[in-house]
């Protein structure tokens, strides 16, 4: 039993339920999108309003939960995709620390972060959005440390003005979200309507890792969500 008098394991004890709940959703995300996409993007609209809302891990400021309401673009069909991942181009290193990744070497990068730390990622392969004004690639990147999982954060138009300056995540499997894909295949799911803003978009108590220039998408992408 948590002893609620200790408020460090009273915290982790919010942060485990936190981090259940996000992966729970998700799981069911990917259940309802097998059948109807737009479904399960609703569903993980209200379920998410509720836990910003009313969680004690919420990145929103405990003063604004009460008032909090999510902005979203309507949701737009021709903005998810199943996409392969195409491998990393070859770079010659012979950094000890550098992975390989069919035969080709991986090393580390220092994405931006909002925080003091710069958790090491290996950029894995990229992948290519089929967007309404052209196709988008995008680097996709592995976490290092912490739970590990794969990263996909982007910068578009939008940036500074109905979303958060830094960019966006459509992936971060290491907080479960995670839309799906086969591994088979080499495939993932990934859908601009489920776009979200980092913790730190509330917050700048929470470090969050960030898009680096690479992954800025020319475009505006009206999809997913919103600030203002």
């Amino acid at each position: 039993m948590i002893d609620h008098g200790n408020p460090v394991a009273a915290d982790r004890a919010w942060l485990a339920d936190w981090r259940r709940r996000v992966a729970e959703l998700y799981a069911e995300v990917r259940a309802v999108a097998a059948a109807d996409p737009a479904a399960a993007w609703d569903t993980w609209r209200r379920e998410r309003e509720a836990l910003y809302r009313a969680h004690p891990q919420s990145p929103v400021p405990a003063s604004e939960r009460d008032a909090f309401h999510a902005r979203h673009w309507p949701y737009d069909d021709r903005l998810r995709w199943s996409v392969p991942v195409e491998p990393p181009e070859a770079v010659a290193t012979t950094a000890p620390a550098a992975g390989t990744f069919g035969g080709l070497a991986i090393v580390p990068v220092e994405l931006p972060n909002s925080g003091a730390e710069s958790p090491a990622f290996d950029r894995v392969g990229s992948v290519r959005l089929g967007l309404p004004g052209g196709e988008a690639p995008l680097p996709l990147y592995w976490m290092r440390g912490y739970a590990g999982g794969l990263f996909l954060p982007f910068l578009d138009a939008t940036n500074g003005d109905e979303t958060y300056g830094a960019g966006r995540y459509l992936l971060d499997t290491a907080k479960s979200a995670d839309l799906g894909g086969d591994a088979a295949a080499g495939t993932l799911i990934v859908d601009a309507n489920f776009a979200f803003q980092p913790s730190c978009a509330f917050d700048p108590r929470w470090a969050c890792p960030l898009a680096g220039p690479e992954s800025r998408v020319g475009a505006r992408v009206e999809a997913g969500e919103r600030l203002r």
